[in-house]
């Protein structure tokens, strides 16, 4: 370990000197560091999950702008919006064609009896250009009644049948007192909101959601003429459509809009952000508590370097270099554990929770950045004092 910091630091660092001597302390200080960090990579991990299920859908449409309900929040939480507003959108210059779409949760009940609940999708399923090319590929076949294409990470659904599936072997369930089969599949991952995805035609979506019309649909995908502005249009719909009735954005916008709702305004959000804020925290004081010890208990050390005429600076650096050992080594063994929970998360729940390079390297700099803040905390005594008065 000593050879492996020399080279990092271009010599052997007093502050790692300092902290190993007490084998004990040193632990506890990098356990400490090491469980700030997994509570803020696993608070990370789920609202990065949170955030990527609530945008997740919008990968399902091949449209350029959308019309919602001004009473809905996001694309999965909307109330209806009258058909009637997309006659009156295609009469305006620059849009191409238009489609209503259909959302609702279906409950289901799996052959070995369990349930599970799909956030399902109603299509026209001749229009293609209305969905990624992923599933248009697959779209056609959804006009025989009672088919669907199923999410292939649906929690309850074993992978054995959505090999089948893809092998060719429609795979059938019930829900609603109708039986369903899904011909195919699509590469969603389940979410929040539900277990998983379905798309089904609109004429199999009113089959299955009796109450439900093809005058009101939950949302109007709009396509604009080519070479054409997506944001000058939206411009014109905002013009001819009634603001207090209908809301226009691109799709782009409409999923900035509910990954910004989802962070700040709903509780799940608001309370994974606040246990990020936590973690943090709680390394800033098991950081402070372990230096500001060590600088206790070599105060006389200290004393005679001041007296000696070494300035505040060098006691900076000594404490820094205390500080930046304790990131590295608690940061390690964090991002270790954090990457098999995940996984664990992920085999369990399927929700979407991933390691990437960013947020990694983005909790090692808040690491290295907390742990700095408390060193430069923990040295004030020294900063204040005078040499006679440490001995």
């Amino acid at each position: 370990m000593n050879k492996i910091l020399s080279l990092l630091f271009g010599r052997l660092p007093i502050g790692w000197l300092q902290l190993s001597h007490s084998k004990g302390r040193l632990i506890a200080a990098v356990s400490g560091v090491a469980f700030a960090n997994l509570l803020v990579f696993m608070q990370l991990g789920i609202l990065g999950a949170l955030n990527s299920s609530t945008v997740a859908p919008y990968s399902l449409l091949g449209a350029d702008i959308i019309l919602s309900s001004q009473a809905g929040n996001t694309l999965t939480d909307s109330d209806n919006v009258a058909q009637v507003w997309m006659f009156q959108a295609l009469s305006v210059p620059g849009v191409a064609a238009a489609s209503p779409i259909f959302i609702g949760n279906l409950p289901i009940t799996l052959v070995d009896g369990t349930s599970a609940t799909l956030l399902t999708f109603g299509v026209d399923a001749t229009k293609l250009g209305f969905v990624s090319p992923s599933i248009a590929k697959s779209l056609g076949q959804l006009t025989i009644e009672n088919t669907a294409l199923i999410d292939k990470g649906t929690r309850g659904v074993p992978a054995d049948v959505i090999a089948g599936i893809e092998a060719g072997n429609p795979f059938s369930f019930e829900a609603n007192g109708r039986t369903l089969s899904a011909i195919a599949t699509m590469n969603v991952s389940g979410g929040f909101l539900a277990d998983g995805m379905m798309v089904t035609s609109d004429q199999s979506f009113f089959r299955l959601f009796g109450a439900r019309t093809s005058a009101a649909p939950n949302h109007i995908l709009l396509q604009v003429d080519e070479g054409v502005s997506h944001d000058a249009v939206a411009t014109r719909l905002r013009a001819a459509l009634p603001a207090q009735s209908v809301k226009i954005q691109t799709l782009q916008e409409a999923a900035g809009a509910d990954l910004a709702f989802m962070s700040t305004q709903r509780p799940t959000g608001i309370i994974f952000g606040f246990g990020v804020f936590m973690g943090i925290l709680v390394g800033l004081v098991i950081v402070y508590q372990v230096l500001s010890t060590d600088v206790a208990d070599h105060l006389r050390e200290y004393a005679t370097f001041k007296a000696m005429g070494y300035g505040n600076t060098f006691f900076l650096g000594i404490v820094f270099e205390e500080a930046i050992v304790l990131a590295i080594f608690g940061f390690i063994p964090g991002l270790i554990v954090s990457m098999g929970l995940y996984a664990g998360l992920v085999s369990v729940t399927g929700l979407p929770v991933e390691m990437d390079i960013g947020r990694a390297v983005l909790v090692f700099l808040g690491t290295l950045t907390a742990c700095t803040i408390s060193g430069a905390i923990a040295t004030r005594r020294l900063a204040r004092a005078d040499p006679a008065d440490l001995f």
